[in-house]
């Protein structure tokens, strides 16, 4: 059982445990380099590295995307970003690259993703990304699911990401037809990757909706704002274990169903990927570290 802490007279909260408080520990048995491989493989999909591209603007465009799946990856790419809103995104890019953060700035990114999504833009993303030989995947954001799939269906992905800040199995809304991840994914034929979760029941209820890999983590970096605008932060060590503690009693459910689990967010040096694997992950998400590559957007 988890250490339980008093926060405050009548409320509790369950210890976690984030990558910095953790580290690996060697064992008395070591295995020869050459034995050991952190190629996994999603369906009938294999990568070389475990490394995933987070799907934002400053990551991955279609040519950053494809240089991802050169080098063994998996680049995902925002059918709601810039690339699909506008034909050739560079000139923004290199406007919003050189805003301050201040108030002017929000407007300013409020006004570029101000631009409706174009899906003949989609279509042509995909394109981009089935001509570079490699694995295609988008992401798209839970609310705009239903409206977007049929295009993207149609361009034809390989992999699709169902992504938000916080996505669980059951959404509840008075105003909108929510969606509903179980019988989405029912009616596909390719794998499905959903997410990000932050505890060991939203895991396993993804899990329990088919699909093929579940993000665990919201994506928090030091760029990020998801704490001081929502007052979220995730323990990574222990959100990952508690996934994967969910994966192994889904094993049993099922008779052997595998899920993968990818791990988004805290991620900054190659020991905390290894921490990330350590704790559970097939893959780790990198958001921050591959916007300061030289070929991100």
């Amino acid at each position: 059982m988890r250490d339980v802490v008093e926060i405050g007279m009548g409320k509790t909260a369950h210890r976690g445990y984030h990558l910095d408080d953790i580290a690996i520990v060697p064992s008395r048995r070591t295995r020869d380099v050459d034995d050991v491989s952190t190629a996994w493989q999603l369906d009938a999909y294999q990568f070389g590295i475990p490394c995933v591209g987070h799907p934002s603007d400053a990551t991955m465009s279609p040519s950053s995307a494809v240089r991802l799946g050169e080098l063994g990856g998996l680049g995902v790419l925002n059918v709601e970003g810039l690339w699909t809103r506008y034909e050739n995104p560079t000139k923004v890019l290199e406007e919003l690259a050189g805003l301050d953060e201040d108030a002017r700035a929000t407007k300013r990114l409020q006004e570029v993703y101000a631009e409706p999504i174009r899906p003949d833009l989609i279509a042509e993303r995909v394109r981009e990304l089935r001509a570079g030989g490699g694995t295609v995947a988008v992401r798209v954001s839970p609310q705009h699911t239903l409206a977007l799939a049929p295009v993207i269906l149609d361009a034809g992905v390989d992999i699709l990401v169902i992504q938000g800040t916080i996505v669980s199995a059951e959404h509840v809304s008075t105003t909108d037809e929510p969606l509903n991840l179980k019988e989405f994914i029912a009616d596909l034929d390719l794998p499905v990757i959903v997410g990000g979760c932050t505890d060991y029941k939203t895991a396993l209820h993804l899990m329990r909706t088919g699909a093929a890999g579940v993000i665990v983590g919201i994506g928090g970096d030091d760029w990020s704002t998801t704490e001081s605008v929502l007052g979220i932060r995730v323990p990574m060590a222990t959100a990952i274990a508690d996934a994967a503690a969910a994966r192994r009693d889904y094993l049993d459910e099922t008779g052997g169903r595998y899920v993968h689990l990818i791990a988004d967010g805290d991620m900054q040096t190659s020991g905390d990927i290894a921490k990330a694997l350590g704790c559970g992950a097939d893959a780790v998400m990198l958001g921050e570290p591959l916007s300061r590559c030289e070929e991100a957007p």
